[in-house]
């Protein structure tokens, strides 16, 4: 049974904190595991106003948000400008390319894809993609292998704009499999590698998840034959659930689970990955629309 961690780091707390403790683990168990990153300012405390709508708050209130997450983080970019996290922890991200992990796109204003990908038109999409393609370059001196955007919001024109980029392929939405996405009736050349698994924050506080049982759940939605990717944040499990994270892994291997990077689930024959699209739809634990594998 093989498993593929994705780490999705969108502030400047868990790049400078969460990063280099989730390096450690993963180096402590010889895992290899993708990092996507947020290089650009750090607005995130600017989704307060996403409290007046009731699926957003209840999110907040049912993963104890203030708690897990700081005040830092829930206030950046609010009462004055978002650092830049890429040029504040250049160290960091290197050091992370250093130990061999993958390095990925994952947002150049994470706050403003989340916010402004339904009304940014072609340029200003393929914009906020090339400055995080670019800083990211910049720092590890190679550019990015990989994409994901932030909180799986793409639809066909973020792909077409993406097929531009070098990526050797994309995790931009929620599923089942590996597929080649068809857009506009053409196949695109890169894969998608659908996240597969509930996230901490999507899972905590739904169905009677704790955090004394989410990992019990977590590894019994793990399937033997299937395809397992799980997305885990710098901000989460890097700072506040690093314990309950080491113990995740601590129980993947006595499982037998073999971790892989997630480079390592595409084959390099492109052409043996079936098709599919890529649909809009609602996601359980998550407020608004999600990019999800069509049927």
């Amino acid at each position: 049974m093989k498993l593929a961690i994705r780490v999705d780091v969108d502030t400047l707390r868990g790049t400078r904190l969460g990063v280099p403790s989730l390096c450690r683990a993963f180096s402590n168990h010889s895992i290899r595991a993708a990092f996507f990153f947020s290089v650009g300012p750090d607005n995130m405390g600017r989704h307060l106003w996403r409290l007046l709508k009731p699926q957003f708050l209840i999110k907040m209130l049912r993963t104890k948000a203030a708690s897990l997450y700081g005040l830092d983080i829930l206030l950046m970019g609010t009462a004055w400008p978002g650092p830049k996290i890429g040029r504040r922890c250049e160290a960091v991200i290197r050091a992370c390319a250093e130990a061999g992990h993958e390095i990925g796109v994952h947002a150049w204003d994470h706050h403003g894809w989340q916010a402004g990908v339904d009304s940014m038109d072609a340029a200003a999409l393929e914009k906020h993609i090339k400055l995080a393609f670019d800083e990211i370059t910049r720092i590890t001196g190679q550019p990015p292998t990989c994409s994901a955007v932030p909180g799986w919001k793409a639809g066909d024109r973020t792909l077409l704009i993406k097929a531009q980029f070098p990526f050797k392929y994309n995790s931009d939405c929620r599923g089942s499999s590996l597929f080649r996405p068809i857009v506009a009736g053409k196949v695109l050349s890169q894969p998608q590698l659908p996240v597969t698994l509930p996230t901490y924050d999507e899972a905590l506080g739904r169905d009677g998840v704790t955090n004394e049982n989410y990992n019990e759940r977590l590894l019994a939605l793990l399937k033997p034959d299937g395809l397992n990717v799980l997305t885990i944040h710098a901000e989460a499990e890097g700072i506040l659930c690093a314990p309950m994270f080491e113990d995740f892994l601590k129980r993947c291997k006595a499982m037998g689970v073999e971790f892989v990077s997630p480079c390592e689930l595409i084959p390099e024959d492109l052409e043996s990955i079936p098709t599919g699209v890529v649909v809009k739809g609602d996601f359980p634990g998550r407020e608004g629309w999600l990019a999800l594998q069509g049927k």
